[in-house]
Formats: C-alpha cells, structure tokens, sequence
C-alpha cells in the first residue's frame, strides 16, 4: 500500500469533528440546543472564530441548525453519511488579506496614477449599483481590490490577492455569508472602500495602510458579532473532559 500525503487539519475542522463525534455518540441528541459559542470555545481552549467556523461547517454538512436569536440545534441527520467541509476558513481568510493588502494599498499610495485612482471610483460605483439593484456587490468589491494588487506590478501578488477573494465563493463563506451580510453590512463597507480610494488619492502611505487595515478588521468584526444564543443565562451543557481540544485559535 502506498504512502499517503499526510496534510494538516485545519483547526475548525478539529473543532467541527469534535462536536460531530458527541453527536453522532449521542451527547447532544437531535434537537439539544449546542453550547453557545463563547462557552464552546472556553472549554475547547481556542478562539470564538474559531468555534464560529466549525459551527458553520457543521450547519453546511446538515448537521445543525442555525437558528438566530434562539441558538444552535441538533438535526436530524445522518452523520456518518454527510460530507466533511474542508475549505479554508473564512475568518482566517480574512485576516491573511488584512496583512497582505494593507501593504498593498500602503504601495499603491506611492505609485498609483491618477486614471487608476479613477479605476478605483469606478469599481466602487460597480459596487453601489449591484447594491441599488439588490444583489450583493462582490463584482465591484473584487474589481476593487484587484486593482489595488494590480498596482504593485507583481503578478505573484495579484494571484495571491485573487485567490483570497474569491475564496469567499467557498461553502463556508457562502453560509456565513447568509448570516451576517446585510444591506447595512454593505454600506458600511462601501463606505470603508471609500476612504481607501481618499486615503490612497492623499498619497499618504501610512493613511492608505490604515484605511485597508480598518476595512478588513471591520470585515472580520462583521462576522464575528454576537448570534443565536450567546447571551443566553441558562444551565449550559458542558462538553465531557476527553473531548476538550487542547490547541489555541
């Protein structure tokens, strides 16, 4: 029998195949309402992110349910039957672009003509007219950070940028996605994008590197807000000791 690749498990998917082996063992019974997710991560020693990314790993793969404002269930499911999710992790995703295309708008603020500071206008104005017509504004948004990447001259770079974005079509990020992006979320973001397009005009590098950083940070904050469940007081089932996790997020 030949060697197979041994590859790394991301830390979600240790969280998520966790929670789905008390499951499937009859800890938490089809409609048990999960710990909330501040408790989970307490007694899994890793981060709410985290916790957040393997609860909606587990929501894609059929077993539970979100249900805002009143917590996370058990469904009726066949465990041992549904596929196990392996993309990358959203929040994680997030905060690789927070370090990478800060720098990136930080440089774009030195070198960038003024027709691809138009470029930049332009795509937000992409963005605000997928908003106006009830779509979610991705086509503007990825023209916008492209062009930021664009202007380095490095086509390494552009790939990488362009591969982060669009892991944002991955089933984890669609399903998160679902929860907590709003007409509100994306004018708030429309406007972040704009005072990078200022920020990048004023040819302040350091201003530029701070309004990328601020947009990404608000991103991530975004989906890392408070949801079902979290605030409440009640008697919280907690997980059995053997199955406590020992890595950090």
């Amino acid at each position: 029998m030949p060697l197979q690749t041994i590859a790394p498990r991301r830390l979600y998917r240790q969280i998520a195949d966790q929670l789905r082996t008390l499951i499937e063992g009859g800890e938490y019974p089809v409609g048990t309402r999960l710990p909330p997710e501040r408790d989970l991560a307490v007694q899994l020693g890793v981060s709410r992110p985290s916790v957040r990314e393997a609860l909606i790993a587990l929501e894609v793969e059929g077993l539970v349910e979100v249900r805002m404002g009143s917590g996370i269930y058990v469904l009726d499911a066949q465990p041992a039957g549904t596929r196990r999710i392996t993309a990358e992790a959203p929040l994680e995703t997030i905060r690789a672009r927070q370090l990478i295309e800060s720098e990136l708008a930080a440089h774009a603020a030195r070198t960038m003509k003024r027709s691809q500071i138009g470029g930049l206008r332009e795509a937000i104005a992409v963005m605000e007219g997928e908003a106006a017509a009830g779509q979610l504004p991705t086509r503007g948004d990825r023209l916008f950070h492209l062009r930021i990447a664009e202007a380095s001259a490095n086509s390494v770079l552009v790939r990488i940028v362009t591969d982060l974005y669009d892991e944002r079509h991955n089933p984890l990020f669609q399903q998160l996605g679902s929860h907590f992006e709003t007409t509100r979320s994306w004018v708030d973001a429309i406007a972040e994008h704009r005072a990078v397009v200022d920020a990048i005009a004023s040819r302040s590098p350091q201003a530029a590197r701070d309004a990328m950083t601020q947009h990404l940070v608000s991103s991530h904050n975004r989906f890392t807000v408070g949801w079902a469940g979290d605030t409440d007081a009640g008697v919280v089932k907690r997980l059995p000791a053997r199955k406590q996790a020992k890595a950090r997020g």
